[in-house]
C-alpha cells in the first residue's frame, strides 16, 4: 500500500505541472490597443470572474468554469514587442473538453476586430493637384 502511495505521488508531481501552460500569441497592435479588447473580454463575454485588473501592468487574473468542470484560475499579461504585443495567458488546464486558452484568444480577437471597427477611419490628406497658379 505504502508503494501504490509513493507511485500514485510521483504521477502526480509530474502530471499537475503538464496542465498549466502559458500559451504565447503576437499581435500586430500596440498593446494599448489591445488592452481595450482585453478587458471588453474579461467583462462583457459573461464567461470570466475577474479576480484582478491592474491597468498599468496590463494584467489581469480570472476564474472560468462552472461546477461540472470545476472553477480554473487563469491569467492574461501584455508585453510590448516593439510595435507588436504578446498576450500571454497562464491557463490552468486545456485538454480534452476545455481550451481556456484558445476560447480567451477568440474572444478577444473578436472583441479587437469589433474596437477597431467602431473607430473612425483616419482622414484621408488633402489630394495634390497640379495647379500652376499655386
Amino acid at each position: 500500500m505504502r508503494r501504490f502511495a509513493v507511485v500514485v505521488l510521483m504521477l502526480l508531481i509530474v502530471a499537475v505541472p503538464s496542465f498549466a501552460k502559458t500559451h504565447k500569441d503576437m499581435y500586430s497592435v500596440s498593446c494599448s490597443a489591445l488592452w481595450p479588447a482585453v478587458k471588453d473580454t474579461l467583462r462583457n463575454s459573461g464567461k470570466y470572474g475577474i479576480l484582478g485588473i491592474d491597468n498599468t501592468e496590463m494584467t489581469a487574473s480570472f476564474v472560468i468554469g462552472g461546477s461540472l468542470g470545476g472553477k480554473r484560475i487563469n491569467s492574461v499579461v501584455l508585453n510590448a514587442k516593439g510595435d507588436a504585443c504578446e498576450m500571454q495567458v497562464q491557463t490552468a488546464f486545456s485538454g480534452l473538453v476545455n481550451n481556456d486558452a484558445g476560447d480567451f484568444k477568440k474572444r478577444v480577437d473578436a472583441s479587437l476586430a469589433k474596437q477597431q471597427s467602431s473607430q473612425p477611419a483616419a482622414p484621408a490628406p488633402p489630394a495634390k493637384t497640379d495647379n500652376p497658379e499655386n
